[in-house]
This record gives C-alpha cells, structure tokens and sequence, in this order.
C-alpha cells in the first residue's frame, strides 16, 4: 500500500464524496449508531417541528430565531457525520488500490505433485481450500497458499507497495504466497488455504475500507459515559425548564425560556464535540497504521498497542542487522596483522555472502588493501561447506582457508601443525563479546582470528531509552548462547533478553508477565511462533512468514520489518492520546458554554445573575445563537487533529497525562469564552440580534 500514499491523503474528490455521504449517514439507521449525535439529530428534527408550527400561529419563539437554531443544528448533524465520512474515505481510497490488484485469473489446477504435467484450467473464484495449483513465470497468484513444491521469485509489490521482488520456497517460514502477487522467476506448486471471499487481500480490503471494524473496548467504555453525561443534561435541562416556569409565575412575569432555547441549551451542553468525532479518531487510528503498511485484524489490537507495557523483540533483523560484519583482525603466533588481513581479503574475494564482502571492505580500510582481480590471481575458489564448514582460496601453490574454531583445528592438525593456545584465547575474547570467531590459515598454520560482529542498529539504544521512559520494558529474544545474548543485550540497552529461546520458553514468559497484569506484545513469522502469538496481546505476523503465524497473530506486518513493533506501539498510544485529549477538551468546552448561556438566559428573571455575565453577551437570543454556531465549527476545526491525531511524545503516562490537561483542558476552557464572544459581537454587528 506504499505505493499508494496518496490514497492516505486529502484530496478534492474525497471531500466531494465525503459531503455526498454526509447527507446519506443522515438516515435514523446510521445515526443511533452514535447515541449523542443522535440526540443532536432528534433535537435538529424537533426545531424543525417547532419552525413549521411557528408558521402556523403556534410559536414558541420568534420564527426567525428557531429556523436559525434548527438550520445550526442540521449542520452540525453534517459537520459530525463528515468527520466520519472524511476518515471513512481514507480507508476507501486505500480499498480501491487494493481492488485493483484482485482479480479473476485462469488457475492451473493439478491433482498431486507428481501429475503436473495434467493442468485443469479453471477461474481462480472456483478454487477451494486445499486445491494444489500450478504457477508458471510470468503468471498471477489465484489464491493465497502455502508452497509445498518449487521456488521462486515473486512480485508483491501490488500488496506491500515495495518493487523487490522475495523468494519464496517449500518449507520453511517463508512459504506463504498472497493473492495477486506474481511470480516472476522459475515456478512454484501451491496449496490454497482460503475459501473465495475469504482470502488475506479480501481480509485487508474489508479493513481499510472499514466495514469490518468494530468497536473497541475502551471507545464503548467511553460512549457508555458519553451517554451518562447527556442523559444528565437532559435531566438538568427539563430540570431548567420546569423551574424557569415556576420562577416567572412568582415572579409575575412571561416565562422567558422558549423551548428552542432549551433545545440548543442541551446539545451545547452534552457532549457534542467528541460525540462527533470519536468515529473518526479510530477509523483515522486503523487508517495511519495501514499506511504504515500493517494490517490490523481488529480495532482492539490497536488500542492493546497502546497500552503495551512489554515488548518481545526477536534479535536478528531487529536489533541487529542480521549480517555479522567484520570488525576486528587478531593476529596469533607472531604473524603480523597486514599479513592476517591479505589472507583474510584474498579468501574472500570470491565469497557473496554479506560477511565476505565485509571482510574485503575492512582490509581496504584498515590497510588500504584494495580488491584484486580474479582472473589475473587465477584463483580456485573453495565454496563453503556444511560438512567442512570452511572456505576458501588456492593460488599457485599457497592454500587459504577461514572457518569455525573446531573446523579449522581439525584441518590443521590433518597436517601436522599446531592449533595454539593464543588462537584458542583469542576465539574465546570473541565469543565473550557475543561475537563470531573466523580462524584463518594459510599453507596449513594459523595466521589469525577474524571478529565477526552481529551488528545492532544504529538508533535503536535510543529507541529502547525512548520506551522505557514511557514505562515499556524491552526483551530480546535470541536463540543465541546466554553469553553472547547478554553481551549483545548490553550494547542494545534492552531490559532483559531471553536466550536460546523455544516455543515454549516464548509462551512461558508471555504467560507470566500476563499473570502481573502485563500487555505483551511480539513479533513472529514461523510456524513455531504461533502459540506465544496466540498468546500475545499485540501479536505482529510477518507477512512473509507461514499461514499458522499470520492465522495466530492480530496484526501483519505487509513490509515484513520486526521493528515495525515499535512504530505500531506509537500508533497505539497515539490513538489513545488523541481520544483523551479531544475528550478533555470537548469537556472543558461544554463548561465555558455553561458560563456562556446560562446566566444570559436567566438574566430575565433573576437579574442577580448579571454578575455570572462575565462575557458580557448582547442578548439572550444572541448567546444561545453564537455557543451553537461555535458548537458546530469547533467539530469542522478539530476533524484535521483527529484524523492527524495527537503529537507522539514519549514521555512517562502522568506527565503526558499532565501536559494534555494543561493544553487541551486548559484550552478548552478558554476557547469558547474567545469565539463565542467575538461569535456574538458579529451577530450583533450584522444585526441579527
């Protein structure tokens, strides 16, 4: 989906479309959904009422007056419904790049592995679970599936927005193949693994799109409140009314409160601010985390990130690069260390694996020795083997060889030379660092150690600083030795490590931080992941990994990246922050309201009230005018921060706590005293008050 950023983005067409739906989510179906808009919808519907009454001699205000509150509520009915539409849209334009990858395709189906050559051609919508499907070069991928025969190269870049091509293979964690990826080199047999209409792309469109999100815990828990608060102001406002009517009768006078009033007292009063846009604060929260290429299964796993106080990181490819590199040569039995790093270079010439070209780019910088030409050495490369577990060189009449500490012991003794006690030393340093040691021979005596280094990150030290402020404890899991574990451990700057680890160890540790009251979460690709992703509370599948961990895990990761862990906690958290953050201010905005209509409403028959007055409004009429017209806008002004949502800080849970009253409490209270002011002044001044 990376491909597509634009569909993340605001553009005119989905504004227009977003006005359109609009007035569509106007239907009594769509808004009970949201039970404080509804009431602004029900209140909308009742002034309307009492404008056409109006018109027919039965008025409880001025006619002008109440088409004036109703035209004020109906819009702010829209202004709510397109917050929703806005972030609705989003997720739409992400669904309809996704369509365009799923299609019908012809699907050569076979019967077993060895009747290849019989294909039945049938419609890809035709094929079941546990089909076996032939797929030659060039061809798109009818369904997703597990490869049980065959590897290939394979084209994902319509799923995950990303042009390199991956491998993928029979066994293994990197056997699943999506839906209307294409294979691009060689052929492959697959299994299908998903009805039709139930495939990983079908999963992720429903999604985006939003038609399979529902909500979370926490936004029910906060609608449930929402509600406890309207249903008091609607208890407080026939309160008002009731003793507004018995005020005047003692006091002789024509009770001044209409209805319409009282009408636009209450929706000012309730909740309205975030009523109308608590929707587009989780749509918006499931839309930035689709952007960030991660699909997530439910809103609640989303919300679970955010409160993650536990994460689980694997350490190749997260906290280290995954290639060892070479850092450091140790000469051994007085041979020099120019002499270590020719040797070394030269053995490596021929060698494409990462830590060979390493070993060629350290010698050219340490000493300048600059790359040879193949050819004109004429030497005979000697590849790596599992069985001998070394590499190597020979060049005329001289034989280079590197490889693991016993391998290479073993092959000079074969000789007659001595393994000594000073490359036995040095191998050992290494292994204390948490390194990888590579003997180095040449003419059968030991020259020297290569250190080959599993390199962590650069950034991630500061990143795990980041979490712990934030109160998030940091393990690293690795199937290394607790030695090297702790030493790579300690130059990461995770909290705790768990080395040498099994499916069982992972679902064991899982368990217990649950069991403290902990949120764990992790990331996982192999089928032998799947029960600590079951487990997990946040579980992130890699998408190059195996059905069982995409079917165990709550989230898929489309790039396959683990540290994409870290990004999905800030998403999590800032969703949460978002959501209090516009609640805070929606709260304090319905107190400064309080201040603003109350006492001009009631000045008319308790004059003492004059004191409350502190904004000074013209009239009654002109202040229940300018809090609802704010009422309205302030939604249309805070749909850009809920859909962008809250600035991501990390910084300890109290202090952002702290800091988010300050500005958002603060703020909201100050805010309606400025605009329904100058709301009011500019009513006055164009003299509808």
């Amino acid at each position: 989906m990376k491909n597509n950023k634009k569909s993340g983005s605001i553009d005119k067409k989905m504004i227009t479309l977003a006005i359109k739906d609009s007035f569509k989510k106007l239907s009594p179906k769509v808004q009970i959904n949201n039970l404080v808009m509804f009431l602004v919808y029900v209140c909308a519907i009742l002034t309307s009422a009492l404008f056409v009454l109006s018109l027919f001699g039965i008025k409880d205000a001025p006619s002008g007056y109440i088409f004036g509150i109703a035209v004020i509520l109906w819009f702010t009915v829209l202004f709510a419904n397109f917050a929703e539409a806005i972030a609705e849209g989003r997720g739409k334009a992400q669904a309809d790049s996704l369509r365009a990858a799923k299609k019908d395709v012809l699907a050569h189906k076979i019967q077993s592995l060895d009747k290849k050559d019989k294909q039945e051609s049938i419609s890809s919508a035709l094929l079941k679970k546990g089909d076996l499907v032939y797929i030659n070069v060039g061809e798109q991928v009818p369904a997703d599936g597990e490869v049980v025969e065959g590897a290939a190269s394979v084209d994902e870049s319509a799923i995950t927005g990303e042009s390199a091509p991956v491998i993928r293979e029979a066994g293994g964690d990197r056997s699943a193949v999506t839906g209307g990826t294409t294979v691009i080199s060689d052929w492959l047999v697959i299994e299908v693994t998903s009805e039709v209409g139930e495939s990983f792309l079908d999963k992720m469109i429903a999604m985006v799109e939003g038609s399979a999100r529902k909500k979370t815990p926490n936004e029910i828990a906060l609608q449930i409140f929402l509600l406890a608060l309207t249903v008091i102001f609607i208890l407080v406002t026939a309160s008002l009314y009731s003793f507004s009517v018995f005020s005047s009768k003692q006091a002789g006078i024509v009770n001044p409160i209409s209805i319409t009033s009282l009408i636009a007292l209450l929706v000012c009063l309730a909740p309205t601010t975030i009523g109308a846009l608590l929707s587009s604060i989780g749509i918006a929260g499931m839309s930035r985390l689709n952007q960030a290429n991660v699909l997530a299964m439910s809103g609640r796993a989303i919300e679970a990130a955010g409160d993650v106080d536990i994460l689980m990181l694997d350490k190749t490819g997260t906290i280290t690069l995954g290639n060892r590199q070479a850092s450091e040569f140790m000469p051994v039995d007085g041979h020099s260390i120019e002499e270590l790093a020719d040797a070394a270079q030269l053995s490596s010439l021929p060698d494409e694996t990462p830590e060979g070209r390493s070993i060629v780019v350290l010698a050219k910088e340490k000493f300048n020795i600059r790359e040879r030409k193949l050819n004109e050495l004429k030497m005979e490369f000697v590849p790596f083997s599992a069985l001998t577990r070394m590499s190597g060189v020979n060049i005329k009449d001289s034989e280079i060889r590197k490889g693991a500490a016993d391998s290479m012991k073993e092959y000079v003794q074969n000789f007659g030379e001595i393994y000594s006690e000073e490359c036995d030393l040095a191998v050992q340093k290494i292994a204390k660092l948490g390194g990888t040691p590579l003997v180095v021979s040449k003419d059968h005596i030991i020259i020297g150690v290569i250190y080959l280094k599993d390199i962590v990150k650069s950034g991630v030290k500061e990143k795990f600083a980041d979490m712990r402020k934030m109160g998030i404890k940091t393990i690293m899991i690795t199937g290394d030795n607790p030695l090297t574990a702790a030493a790579i451990a300690a130059e990461a700057g995770v909290d705790d490590f768990l080395a040498e680890a099994t499916p069982e160890g992972k679902l064991t540790m899982i368990r217990d931080f649950q069991a403290k009251g902990h949120l764990v979460a992790m990331t996982g690709d192999g089928t032998n992941d799947a029960p600590a992703l079951a487990q997990a509370d946040v579980a992130v599948a890699m998408n190059t990994g195996t059905q069982a961990a995409k079917e165990a895990g709550n989230m898929v990761d489309l790039d396959s990246s683990p540290t994409k862990l870290i990004e999905i906690v800030r998403i999590g958290k800032q969703l949460l922050m978002t959501r209090g953050s516009l609640t805070t201010f929606s709260i304090a905005n319905d107190l400064a309201k309080y201040f603003a209509i109350i006492p001009a409403l009631f000045i008319g028959i308790y004059p003492e009230l004059t004191a409350l007055n502190i904004m000074r409004l013209h009239s009654a009429q002109s202040a229940v005018f300018a809090a609802i017209i704010y009422n309205a806008l302030v939604i249309i002004a805070l749909i850009p921060l809920a859909l962008k949502g809250v600035k991501y800080r990390e910084v300890p849970a109290g202090k952002l706590l702290s800091q988010n009253l300050l500005v958002y409490g603060l703020g909201g209270i100050i805010t309606p005293f400025i605009f329904v002011k100058l709301i009011d002044m500019l009513i006055v001044a164009i003299g509808l008050a």
